[in-house]
């Protein structure tokens, strides 16, 4: 079967490329060429190569045509994209700029209202340059604006300010904590004296309530008066808690002398028995300088039975101290004295052995062991 069709493959291309005979005439001779079927399908088929080469050569020049005419189209196309995007920044660019521009008055002000702040924070915060240790711990750093650097002002406020603020809070606990373990050694309750009566701020007429108030007089935003605020209340009682050690009968009642009888039940010199001994004995030379042992008021002077000569005086909050077996007396009824100012001296007047002094210290009508006091003198002087 396919020797047939190979025959007649045969057969056809004899058919289509039969043996010719070319004849050329030249210079009187002539020439004879035979093109066999083998040579003629050689020609035909390089004839058919180069002609397809052709077509495909101009079909790819085409498409090369086409590809470049899309390529040139789309980096066209990028080309504006860019441009457009190039444009879009530049836009906000200046807008930026211009909006920078306007913006450097609002810096500027921003700038003098925190100097507001923080020459609001140290006023308030001068009211307690007073008190032990707050001239080191709150001492504020002296600003001003920075010609041309805002920024600058502001970066340097703000940072002194918070240290300000935490220091001030430090300070306060550290300090409200020691006092109020010293009214604990003395026997009181601290929280009776942490607040003081007016409920103010220190020296602007503000309730400590109001922090709105506050704002507005200071000239700064809420928050920050609020902040203020807490850290003013939190020295406040500090301070409050110091104002009433102040007011305490912590010091000793005469100096270079000796502690004779403690506080409690002991034998009677006389009775010779078990007996309560309301005070403490301090033995000393006669004539020895008695002293006040905290600020009051004199509350009697004169004689009291078993005691001789007796001065007594009134230091507020419930708190009276009593001198007895004195020689004399330095003051009246109705004296205010002050801590450390001398009332009497050392005698042996009364119910007594030799010279000595009694000291007792009361509280809201009953007899406290004045050791207790004197310990927390000794506490508050060592965290001073």
């Amino acid at each position: 079967m396919g020797w047939k069709r190979l025959e007649r493959w045969r057969g056809a291309l004899r058919a289509w490329f039969p043996e010719r005979h070319l004849y050329v005439r030249s210079g009187g001779e002539i020439r004879t060429f035979v093109l066999t079927p083998s040579r003629q399908m050689m020609l035909a088929g390089t004839v058919a190569a180069v002609m397809v080469w052709t077509g495909i050569a101009t079909a790819a020049l085409a498409l090369h045509g086409v590809v470049k005419s899309d390529s040139e189209k789309e980096l066209a196309r990028s080309q504006a994209r860019y441009e457009r995007w190039i444009a879009d920044r530049e836009a906000r660019l200046d807008s930026a700029v211009a909006q920078l521009s306007n913006a450097n008055g609002a810096v500027d002000a921003l700038a003098d209202n925190m100097l507001k702040r923080h020459a609001a924070l140290t006023m308030m915060l001068g009211q307690f340059q007073g008190e032990p240790g707050a001239a080191q711990d709150l001492a504020p750093v002296q600003m001003a604006a920075a010609p041309g650097q805002p920024m600058e002002t502001i970066r340097a406020v703000r940072i002194d300010e918070d240290r300000l603020i935490a220091q001030a809070e430090t300070y306060a606990k550290t300090r409200a904590d020691r006092l109020r373990l010293a009214l604990k050694l003395a026997g009181l309750d601290p929280a009776g004296f942490e607040r003081s009566g007016d409920g103010s701020l220190g020296g602007p007429l503000i309730e400590a309530k109001d922090p709105r108030a506050l704002a507005a007089i200071l000239d700064v935003d809420e928050d920050y008066a609020r902040r203020i605020q807490r850290a003013v209340l939190d020295l406040n009682t500090a301070k409050n808690l110091g104002g009433a050690v102040q007011t305490l009968p912590l010091a000793k009642p005469a100096a270079n002398v000796e502690r004779a009888s403690g506080f409690g039940v002991r034998v009677d010199p006389f009775e010779h028995g078990p007996a309560f001994h309301s005070g403490l004995d301090f033995s000393g030379p006669m004539l020895t300088p008695i002293i006040a042992t905290a600020p009051g008021i004199v509350s009697f002077t004169g004689v009291r039975q078993g005691y001789g000569n007796t001065v007594e005086i009134d230091h507020g909050k419930g708190l009276k101290t009593r001198y007895a077996h004195l020689a004399n007396i330095g003051v009246a009824v109705g004296q205010r004295v002050a801590l450390g100012q001398r009332i009497a001296a050392m005698g042996n007047t009364g119910r007594s052995t030799g010279p000595h002094l009694h000291y007792e210290v009361w509280f809201n009508g009953r007899a406290q062991n004045p050791d207790r006091f004197l310990k927390a003198g000794s506490y508050v002087q060592q965290t001073q």
